[in-house]
């Protein structure tokens, strides 16, 4: 589903325009991400969990040249759904099914 879909997904269900709806879905979009830059978590009860984690430095190996290189320890965001969002999906979305 992409952000388009989403938009009138909403707008359909709630009879607000496109236009307002994809500046709430842009506006809530940037709340989260500015959050996150100032390393903040977001936490979404009943959804989910937008967290930073952490990585720790590690090696690695560049195949082409057969080097070791280090990879420095570094954040990136991630998503953690709620319980309830797993359970859901476990129930309704079949194996191998998109």
């Amino acid at each position: 589903m992409t952000k388009a879909e989403i938009v009138s997904d909403i707008a359909d269900k709630t009879g607000i325009e496109k236009v307002a709806v994809m500046a709430t879905v842009e506006a809530f979009m940037d709340s989260i991400i500015d959050a996150m830059e100032d390393g903040k978590n977001v936490y979404l009860r009943g959804f989910g969990s937008f967290i930073i984690k952490e990585r720790a430095e590690k090696t690695g190996r560049n195949i082409s040249k057969n080097t070791t290189i280090v990879i420095p320890a570094h954040t990136i965001p991630a998503f953690k759904p709620a319980k309830t969002f797993v359970e859901g999906v476990k129930s309704k979305v079949k194996v191998g099914k998109k």
